[in-house]
């Protein structure tokens, strides 16, 4: 299982969010680069990037992301606000792979396309609320279910999705177990996120069968090193 540290960038500075919520944040770092590079030294497998200004359509960090992606040489896989082919061909010009979520529930037939383009380099997300998908920076219901969306991605040929428990995000409350171990054995491959409060969180995740884990607040508030994250992976 990969460990990957999330650097969730907002007004050009790191912070983590409770449960999504902006107004509900905490500021790490005014350095986004640094912390990257702080990560990848510490061993992640991989960066998880979100731009959180485009995710809630009050702007970008387009030129900080593409500043990590060139700074580092662990995979970076971006997140947020990516909502049109020429977002996503822009992103997967400097980065390894884009996680997409509102326009993969919009605009399937883009996603289509770019998931042919670029195989293996296009992840869905499944931001989750009591099993509905959640788009818009977590704000509008898709009106669909964590299952269904799983099987319709697949069906076009993504095998690979990013399950948060939106619930749980930024809380340390520990992962949404059983929602994972459903998604799990649909045979996708599943990115856990959302809660990892402790190494035994990460023990549970690789249990169910997760194909990944990402730590953000636990990391940040030194309540678990990747180093250990990856011993237990």
């Amino acid at each position: 299982m990969k460990v990957i540290a999330a650097v969730d960038i907002m007004g050009g500075s790191v912070v983590r969010l409770v449960k999504g919520d902006p107004a509900n944040k905490v500021v790490y770092s005014t350095d986004p680069v640094e912390t990257a590079k702080k990560w990848e030294a510490a061993g992640a497998d991989m960066l998880h990037v979100v731009d959180l200004d485009a995710a809630f359509s009050t702007g970008s960090n387009s030129e900080v992301v593409a500043r990590i992606a060139s700074a580092v040489k662990t995979p970076v896989e971006v997140a947020g606000g990516i909502r049109s082919q020429e977002a996503a061909e822009d992103m997967l010009a400097k980065a390894a792979k884009v996680v997409i979520g509102t326009m993969a529930y919009r605009d399937q037939e883009t996603v289509k396309k770019l998931a042919k383009k670029n195989p293996g380099r296009i992840i869905i997300s499944i931001d989750q609320k009591e099993g509905v998908v959640m788009v818009k920076g977590w704000k509008e219901s898709a009106g669909t279910k964590v299952a269904d969306a799983i099987s319709q991605f697949m069906a076009m040929g993504i095998d690979e999705f990013l399950l948060t428990s939106i619930e749980r995000d930024g809380t340390l409350q520990g992962p949404d177990v059983q929602t994972l171990a459903e998604a799990v054995k649909s045979g996708a491959r599943i990115i856990a996120s959302g809660g990892i409060a402790s190494v035994e969180d990460v023990i549970r995740v690789r249990s169910v069968g997760c194909s990944s884990v990402i730590l953000g607040k636990a990391m940040y508030d030194g309540k678990i090193s990747i180093d250990r994250a990856k011993a237990m992976a």
